[in-house]
C-alpha cells in the first residue's frame, strides 16, 4: 500500500484482519511533537488509504512518554518569520479533515500526554480510547500560547460534547484525566494500558453509541439561536478573568464560534484558520510562546538525579508546614519538626486538606498521608538527605539551630534555609560544611506558586545548585538560581512596587484606584491588596532591608499599627471579610493621577534593571522567568526586561528621570539602563 513512500516518522502495519495500524514514532525527537514532516507523511499515507480502504485505521504512539504533546512549538518562530503561519494552519486542517473523511472506522489510541494538536488529530478520528494510567492527560491548552486550537479542534470539540463543556476546556486550557474525558464524552472507552489495542480493534468492529444527552447537547448548543444566547454569557464570564486588550484569544474563540459554529465543516475550518492566523501575529502570542520556552528552560535546570528521598523540615508554620506537605504529596518521605505537637498539628490538618484536594484515589491519598510524619524530637535529622529550615527570621536562632543540626546530620546531607531576608553569607558563617548549604526560598501559598529561588553564596558547591534544581523539578516547582543579595530576585523587585503603592495611598490616592491601575497594566493583583495579603509587617520588614541596601530610609507611610497587619488580622489598608478585601467606593468623578502607572511599574522595572546589572541572575531570560513565575508579572508582556526592550529603554529611562525630578531620588535610573 505504501510502496515508494519514504516514511521516517510513521510505521504502518496492516494486520491479517484488515485493520491498518499507524504508529507515530518521530525519528528525531523523544516525543511526537507534530512537525511539517510528520504531517506531510500522514497526508501521503491518507491519500493511498482512501484509494485502498482497510477495515479500519488505528493511530497510536510508539513513544513510551505519551501520545502527541501537540505541534512542534520550536518551529513557530521560523514559520512566522517566513510568513508561513496561514499555510501551516491550513495544511494541518486539511490533513486532519482528510483523516475525518475516510470511509472506514478510525480510532485514536491515547496513553500519556495528548495535548493540542494531539487532541485535534484524535478528534478527527471517529473514536477515541484512552488508558486509565495517571499519566494520561487530554487537553487543548493553546489558549496559554495566545491562540486557540487551529487544526479543527475549536470546530469539532463543541460538536462532540456540546459548546459549554467544550468552551470551558478551550478557554481554561485545562487537561482531563482519562476518566474525566470519558465522563464528558471526549473519549469512548477507558481501559488498562495493556488492553488499549484490543479496545481499539473492538471500536473498529463494533463502534460505540454515544449517550443521548451528549448527542442532544452537541446539537442543541450549537444551533444559531443557542450560539447567540450562550456567546454573550461566556464573554461576560471570561471578562471577569481576562482583559480583551491583554488576552484577545479567548474572545476571538467565542466570537468565531458564535458566527461560524453552525456552518458546514469546511467553512467553519476556514473561519477558525483566519482567526488563529490573526492571533498568532500578535505580541501577546509571541510573548506567551516566549514564556513557554522560559518555563522549559527552568524545567531543564538540574536534570533528574538529586539523590534525595527523605526531607526533614524544621518549623511547622504556614511556610514550613506547607513545604512539608507539598514534598510528601510529590512522593518524598517527610518529617516535620517543631517545639511541640501543638505547633505541628495545624500543619498536618492543612496537609490533609491538600491531599484530599489533589489526590482522588483513596489508596494513594493514604500513602501520601503516611509519608508525612510529625517529629517533635527531630529523629528525622539523622535520616534526612535534605533538611529545610523554616523557622522565624532571627539570625542567632538560625545559627544555633545549624550548630545543633551538624551534630547529627548525615555527612552528605544538604541543609537549606527558607529565609526571605537574611543574607546567606551571615547564615553560613559558622557552618562546618558551608559548601552543602544554600537558600531554598519558596513563595506563599506553596501549593499555588510555581517558583522556588535557589539562593547561592560564595562557598556553595556547584553540585549543590544542580541537585537542588533537580529536587525542585521532582516536586514540580520551577527553580531559578539567584545571588544571595538582600531580597534575592523576586522580593527585591516587588519591594519598590509595593513601597510606591503605599506612598501613593498615603498621599490620598484611593486603594482601589491604585489596584485598578496595576490590573490595567496586567498585574494579577493590585499592590494594595497584595501588601495586605502578604502582611504589612512582612512588607515593612522587606522594605526596610531593601531601603538600607540602597542607602535609603523607610518612609513613615510604612508604619504598622497593632492588629492592623492586613488580611491575617481582618484589617490593614483594606478591611477583610471572609478572606476577601472590602474595597471602599471611589467617587465616579475621581481622576487617577496621570503618572500613577509609571510610578508603580517603573519602580519595578528600575529594580529589575539593577538586578540584571548586579548579576542577581545569570541573564535577562532567567530574570524575566523568575519575575513572571514569582510575581505573576503580566505574562503577555514577556517579562520586565522584554517589556523594556519592546517599549525602548531610552524612553522608559527618560520617564524615570521625569519621576525623579518630581518625587525624588528613589526614581533615579539605576546602573544598567544604557546596556539594554
Amino acid at each position: 500500500m505504501f510502496d515508494g513512500l519514504r516514511l521516517l516518522h510513521w510505521k504502518p502495519e496492516r494486520r491479517a484482519d484488515g485493520v491498518l495500524i499507524l504508529t507515530l514514532d518521530r525519528a528525531d525527537k523523544g516525543v511526537n511533537a507534530l512537525s511539517r514532516a510528520v504531517i506531510d507523511e500522514l497526508d501521503s499515507m491518507l491519500e493511498r488509504i482512501a484509494l485502498d480502504l482497510p477495515k479500519g485505521v488505528v493511530i497510536r504512539s510508539g513513544k513510551a512518554a505519551g501520545f502527541i504533546p501537540g505541534a512542534d512549538i520550536e518551529t513557530f518562530g521560523e514559520i512566522e518569520a517566513k510568513g508561513q503561519t496561514e499555510d501551516w494552519i491550513r495544511r494541518g486542517q486539511l490533513v486532519f479533515q482528510r483523516l475525518a473523511e475516510l470511509r472506514c472506522p478510525t480510532v485514536a489510541v491515547i496513553h500519556g500526554h495528548c495535548m493540542g494538536g494531539g487532541t485535534e488529530i484524535s478528534l478527527a478520528c471517529r473514536y477515541r480510547v484512552a488508558s486509565n494510567d495517571d499519566s494520561t492527560r487530554i487537553g487543548l491548552p493553546e489558549i496559554k500560547l495566545g491562540i486557540y486550537p487551529g487544526w479543527g479542534g475549536s470546530v469539532r470539540m463543541p460538536r462532540l460534547i456540546g459548546a459549554p463543556a467544550a468552551m470551558d476546556l478551550m478557554l481554561t486550557g485545562r487537561s482531563l484525566s482519562a476518566s474525566s474525558a470519558r465522563a464528558m464524552g471526549v473519549v469512548d472507552r477507558v481501559v488498562e494500558p495493556p488492553m488499549l489495542l484490543e479496545a481499539a480493534l473492538g471500536l473498529v468492529q463494533r463502534g460505540a453509541q454515544r449517550p443521548f444527552k451528549q448527542r442532544f447537547m452537541a446539537w442543541a448548543t450549537n444551533t444559531w439561536l443557542a450560539r447567540q444566547i450562550l456567546a454573550p454569557q461566556i464573554v461576560k464570564a471570561t471578562s471577569r478573568k481576562a482583559r480583551k486588550e491583554h488576552y484577545p484569544a479567548p474572545f476571538s474563540l467565542i466570537s468565531t464560534w458564535q458566527k461560524s459554529g453552525g456552518q458546514p465543516i469546511h467553512a467553519a475550518l476556514k473561519a477558525e484558520a483566519r482567526s488563529v492566523v490573526k492571533l498568532a501575529q500578535t505580541s501577546t502570542a509571541r510573548n506567551l510562546i516566549r514564556v513557554f520556552f522560559l518555563m522549559d528552560r527552568l524545567k531543564g535546570l538540574g536534570g533528574k538525579d538529586h539523590g534525595i528521598s527523605h526531607v526533614h523540615v524544621i518549623g511547622a508554620g504556614v511556610m514550613g508546614g506547607d513545604i512539608a506537605a507539598w514534598c510528601a504529596l510529590r512522593g518524598f518521605e517527610v518529617t516535620l519538626q517543631d517545639r511541640e505537637m501543638q505547633y505541628i498539628q495545624p500543619a498536618m490538618g492543612r496537609a490533609a486538606k491538600l491531599f484530599e484536594k489533589k489526590i482522588r484515589n483513596e489508596t494513594k491519598r493514604a500513602a501520601a498521608t503516611a509519608r508525612l510524619n510529625a517529629d517533635v524530637e527531630g529523629a528525622g535529622v539523622a535520616k534526612a538527605d535534605l533538611i529545610i529550615e523554616a523557622i522565624f527570621e532571627n539570625l542567632d536562632a538560625k545559627r544555633a539551630l545549624y550548630a545543633k543540626l551538624e551534630e547529627t546530620m548525615k555527612p552528605d546531607a544538604l541543609l537549606v534555609s527558607n529565609t526571605s531576608s537574611i543574607p546567606l553569607t551571615d547564615l553560613r558563617a559558622n557552618l562546618k560544611k558551608q559548601s552543602q548549604f544554600a537558600g531554598l526560598h519558596y513563595f506563599n501559598p506553596v501549593a499555588l506558586m510555581p517558583l522556588v529561588e535557589i539562593v547561592k553564596h560564595d562557598f556553595m558547591a556547584p553540585e549543590m545548585e544542580r541537585r537542588l534544581a533537580a529536587f525542585c523539578r521532582a516536586i514540580d516547582k520551577l527553580p531559578v538560581p539567584v545571588a544571595g543579595t538582600p531580597g534575592f530576585l523576586v522580593n527585591r523587585i516587588l519591594a519598590p512596587y509595593m513601597l510606591e503603592a503605599i506612598l501613593a495611598h498615603s498621599e490620598g490616592i484611593p486603594g482601589p484606584v491604585i489596584d485598578k491601575t496595576a490590573l490595567k497594566f496586567g498585574m494579577p493583583m493590585g499592590p494594595i491588596e497584595l501588601v495586605d495579603t502578604v502582611g504589612l509587617d512582612v512588607a515593612a520588614s522587606v522594605g526596610k532591608i531593601m531601603a538600607e541596601f540602597h542607602g535609603q530610609s523607610l518612609p513613615d507611610a510604612f508604619k504598622v499599627e497593632p492588629n492592623k497587619r492586613g488580611k491575617k488580622d481582618g484589617q490593614g489598608l483594606y478591611v477583610w471579610k471572609d478572606g476577601r478585601a472590602v474595597k471602599p467606593e471611589v467617587p465616579k468623578d475621581y481622576q487617577a493621577p496621570a503618572d500613577l502607572e509609571d510610578r508603580l511599574i517603573l519602580a519595578m522595572l528600575n529594580e529589575a534593571v539593577s538586578c540584571l546589572h548586579d548579576g542577581v541572575v545569570a541573564d535577562a531570560d532567567l530574570l524575566d522567568a523568575g519575575v513572571i513565575f514569582g510575581t505573576g508579572f503580566a505574562p503577555f508582556r514577556g517579562g520586565p526586561i522584554e517589556y523594556i526592550k519592546s517599549v525602548g529603554a531610552p524612553e522608559l529611562k527618560a520617564r524615570l528621570q521625569v519621576l525623579e525630578a518630581r518625587y525624588g531620588s528613589r526614581f533615579a535610573p539605576r546602573p544598567g539602563w544604557d546596556s539594554l
